[in-house]
């Protein structure tokens, strides 16, 4: 059921602090730490507590919680002092689109060029 932990969720593992990750911010809702396999120096993923599997499944099921995401992205990329030269927030929805943990999740990316298209 959406918004439900799922026992074999590595994102929802986190949040239960079952695995470890190097949490940058928390709130009520949301949780943000650094990728494991950072693409920009600033690469942070913020996602919910609840789970939903991706991006449109939460914007359709809690756009409340989806407009938190966006709010600590933006806290994230202050806070690693890249609001000002610009970031990136993806959202990847999907294994075509290169969505390999199925828990929604926003990549916080900054530091360096992010011209676009990338690649």
């Amino acid at each position: 059921m959406a918004g439900e932990p799922q026992a074999d969720c590595l994102f929802c593992k986190i949040v239960a602090g079952e695995v470890p990750a190097t949490v940058v911010r928390e709130t009520e809702t949301t949780l943000a730490f650094r990728d494991i396999n950072p693409q920009a120096p600033t690469h942070v993923l913020v996602i919910p507590k609840a789970h939903y599997a991706d991006a449109a499944a939460l914007a359709a099921g809690a756009p409340q919680l989806a407009a938190d995401m966006l709010r600590e992205a933006g806290e994230v990329a202050a806070d690693d002092k890249t609001a000002e030269s610009g970031y990136r927030i993806v959202f990847n929805t999907g294994s075509g689109a290169g969505q390999t943990v199925f828990h929604a999740h926003a990549h916080v990316l900054g530091g360096r060029g992010l011209e676009w298209p990338p690649g």
